[in-house]
């Protein structure tokens, strides 16, 4: 695997919060000349064994993948875990745990969104969850697009499902520590995801990263959807500062919802050393 390798390393399917199934996304990454994929759903690993088989059937290289929630500072920051094996049992475990209290959060969301006009939220949603275990805000918003209510999910998430807005309920995720120790116990690479969304101070994002570093975190996601040119610089410099890989990655969730498709990303910069390289014995 070269540096310019039109590696994809984080997307959903529709055992988290995507609309294609494993196969789909796997085709959908061939044709769009991805040269190394991995499935990332949230919080699961369910997908895995389909995935890879998918990407073995089409010639494509694989790594598993996954996305964990954790808490961070009362922020959610999601960690994605690559090249890990997805059997592993504290994994399989800490997961399970983690997604516990999704369904719980995800009614009293349906009971806040009822208070401001959207009744039915919450049975709405489970139209488009195909694991009720994770039923995450992305169905919500589908449900309230569907109903007429925004034009689309981002506007969704901006009026009533982001921090702050009538829809939106805390989560206690997991552990940062705990969920890049079981990607690392497992034989993976943890990575901390689209960093720039998180809104963190500078002095909050330096003391995530070296917590992330201290408990054996090594990569982050330099090119990813949600960020910008800036963004690729600025977390390029952080792999310098903070002596991590990086990691490259479109976030895609569905042709209709998601602005970058999988494997139309711009190359990582030629400063970084691309996660990969860690990860070629582990890659199927």
């Amino acid at each position: 695997m070269t540096h310019l390798t039109n590696a994809d390393l984080h997307c959903h399917s529709v055992i988290s919060d995507g609309t294609l199934t494993p196969e789909e996304l796997a085709l959908r990454a061939r044709t769009n000349g991805v040269g190394l994929w991995a499935l990332t759903d949230h919080d699961e690993v369910g997908g895995q064994e389909r995935a890879a088989a998918a990407a073995r059937q089409l010639g494509l290289p694989y790594l598993t993948g996954t996305e964990i929630s954790v808490t961070f500072a009362n922020v959610t920051v999601h960690i994605v875990g690559l090249g890990f094996d997805p059997t592993d049992a504290r994994m399989v475990q800490g997961l399970r745990e983690t997604r516990g209290g999704r369904e719980q959060r995800a009614r009293q969301m349906g009971e806040e969104l009822a208070r401001v006009g959207i009744p039915g939220a919450y049975d709405g949603a489970m139209k488009y969850v195909d694991n009720p275990e994770l039923i995450s805000r992305t169905h919500f918003a589908r449900y309230i697009v569907e109903s007429g209510f925004c034009p689309d999910t981002n506007a969704v998430f901006r009026k009533y499902l982001a921090e702050g807005k009538p829809g939106f309920v805390p989560h206690r995720w997991a552990n940062l520590g705990d969920a890049v120790r079981w990607i690392t116990q497992a034989g993976g690479v943890a990575v901390v995801a689209h960093p720039a969304r998180y809104k963190f101070t500078a002095n909050e994002e330096f003391a995530m990263f070296s917590e992330f570093k201290a408990h054996g975190g090594q990569g982050v996601e330099v090119v990813t959807g949600a960020h910008t040119q800036a963004d690729y610089v600025k977390y390029a410099e952080f792999c310098r500062e903070f002596g991590l890989v990086a990691s490259r990655g479109s976030d895609f969730h569905s042709p209709e919802e998601s602005h970058t498709d999988l494997g139309k990303l711009p190359d990582l910069p030629g400063s970084v050393t691309p996660v990969w390289t860690l990860l070629e014995s582990r890659i199927l």
